[in-house]
């Protein structure tokens, strides 16, 4: 057997969402802030999903709840 396992399913997944003009300009602040310090032209749809992963990887009530949840308790 190999020492690399299958990789799991990577195909992405599209997802709409309807934001407040309020956080739809914070993102805007983000991402200029973000290519300015990093000389990149990422656009907002390149950083959420980075975003979304980092805060349910800090989310330890989250991880805690969804391992409660996958092992039937």
């Amino acid at each position: 057997m190999l020492k690399l396992a299958k990789l799991p399913d990577r195909t992405p997944v599209k997802l709409a969402i309807t934001i407040t003009p309020d956080l739809a300009h914070a993102l805007s602040d983000y991402v200029t802030i973000y290519n300015r310090t990093y000389g990149d032209k990422a656009e907002v749809a390149d950083l959420v999903p980075a975003m979304l992963d980092s805060f349910l990887a800090s989310d330890r009530a989250f991880a805690k709840a969804r391992r409660d949840m996958e092992a039937g308790t």
